[in-house]
């Protein structure tokens, strides 16, 4: 049986649920709903990246810098963004709101919930399902993979990250003049 998923009002930038449906006709019609994005944090300001697995129903085998993903019906974003980072990535750790907003493709159509946590030193532990692999990457190296459309990277990350300002700056890590 296909999990319930809410509905959303794209025309609401807030999350107002409008009903549910199968997550497999929210797939197959590209109907409006919600998902989360977690952009993890190393110390020493690194990010993680990840491949995602070539059986994944959205951007098999492309790179991500987020865990995350559908939020379920009568389930809260931040709720649900927990619920990703201890399934995809084998963590529970605070999440700090950074970034809502509508995206849209020819392949799915969201309002994203987008967080930002620190990792703690836990090992990780990855989803087979869901991640092939994992690595710290520094955020000026992936800033120029990004800026490289050729770079298979999911593009509801790419276009969330452009309307993130400074993403690439770790909040915990004081700017240093050049």
């Amino acid at each position: 049986m296909s999990e319930i998923v809410d509905l959303y009002d794209p025309s609401d930038a807030t999350g107002r649920v409008t009903g549910t449906a199968p997550r497999t006709e929210v797939r197959a019609r590209n109907l409006p709903h919600a998902a989360t994005g977690v952009l993890l944090r190393h110390p020493d300001g690194r990010v993680l990246v990840h491949r995602r697995t070539e059986t994944k129903d959205v951007n098999p085998g492309a790179h991500d810098c987020f865990a995350g993903g559908v939020v379920d019906a009568g389930e809260a974003p931040p709720e649900a963004a927990r619920r990703e980072l201890r399934e995809e990535l084998g963590l529970d750790l605070p999440l700090t709101p950074v970034l809502t907003r509508w995206y849209r493709d020819e392949a799915t159509h969201y309002l994203a919930f987008v967080y930002e946590a620190r990792w703690d030193g836990t090992p990780l532990t990855l989803q087979p399902s869901e991640v092939t692999d994992a690595w710290w990457e520094d955020p000026a190296t992936l800033r120029r993979l990004l800026d490289d459309p050729a770079w298979p990277f999911v593009p509801d990350t790419r276009q969330l990250l452009d309307h993130w300002p400074r993403w690439w700056q770790d909040p915990a890590r004081p700017v240093t003049a050049p």
